[in-house]
């Protein structure tokens, strides 16, 4: 019963991590306008928002004008339920599970704004940062999490870095700012040398992307805040396997 409370709860925490990500890249209010259909911007009734039911029962069509209704809206709401789910099936009630509940958080709003829109949002990163030092300050203490502050500012610092090398290299920006705050989060997270380990894994991660982007003649831009937080996600999920590679180097 608690495994499909944390589902359903992640079911609808994804359907509103859609409605920020478009809202706030928008530069619209969270709160009004109410739900309505982007294509009529006819209100939509409580029982038009239910997660993944409402859209199975109105058959991926707005009940008034009969527009498709986006499939963003119950892949999101399906993804942010299932990593819900995966985080307390690993963790338990537990601080891990609080910090996969984060992670998984801005997996989901950097997927929404970055993919398509190149950018990710200060807003969840900066709530972010302020949860998990406060998570650090509740379960452990205020040491800890100044500690996790400072591995936050080394991993900043060091992307810093690498974005100087790295627009050297090929004279333009090679990293955006939305990935060198994401880092932040990371080092908060994982700590510093870990947080280099998931870097480096998400470069991996992102070069099957990259490569098919300069294969299809697109933009040479690539959103790498997705694979950042992705690689972020694998290795806490994973933490102990990667901390192990890690005293192996």
């Amino acid at each position: 019963m608690e495994a499909l409370l944390i589902f359903i709860f992640g079911l609808i925490m994804g359907s509103f991590y859609l409605v920020v990500g478009t809202r706030l890249i928008a530069g619209e209010s969270l709160i009004k306008p109410r739900s309505h259909c982007p294509e009529c911007q006819h209100t939509l009734a409580w029982y038009d928002l239910f997660p993944i039911l409402s859209f199975l029962l109105l058959k991926g069509k707005c009940r008034y004008c009969k527009a498709k209704i986006s499939l963003n809206y119950p892949l999101y709401e399906i993804l942010t339920g299932t990593l819900f789910l995966i985080s307390y099936l690993k963790f338990g009630f537990s601080y891990q599970f609080f910090i996969m509940l984060i992670i998984s958080s801005l997996l989901v709003l950097i997927f929404i704004t970055d993919f398509k829109d190149m950018i990710i949002l200060d807003e969840p990163l900066v709530i972010s940062g302020i949860l998990v030092f406060f998570l650090n300050w509740y379960f452990f203490d205020l040491s800890t999490s100044i500690i996790s502050l400072i591995h936050g500012i080394i991993t900043f610092i060091t992307m810093i870095g690498i974005r100087g090398i790295g627009n050297a290299i090929f004279k333009k920006d090679s990293l955006g700012g939305g990935d060198i705050k994401l880092s932040f989060i990371m080092g908060m997270i994982l700590k510093f040398p870990l947080s280099m380990i998931a870097l480096i894994l998400s470069s991996f991660l992102a070069f099957p992307y990259a490569l098919g982007t300069l294969m299809l003649n697109k933009d040479n831009e690539v959103a790498f805040g997705p694979f950042l937080v992705s690689s972020l996600l694998i290795v806490y999920l994973f933490l102990e396997k990667f901390t192990n590679i890690f005293q192996l180097l």
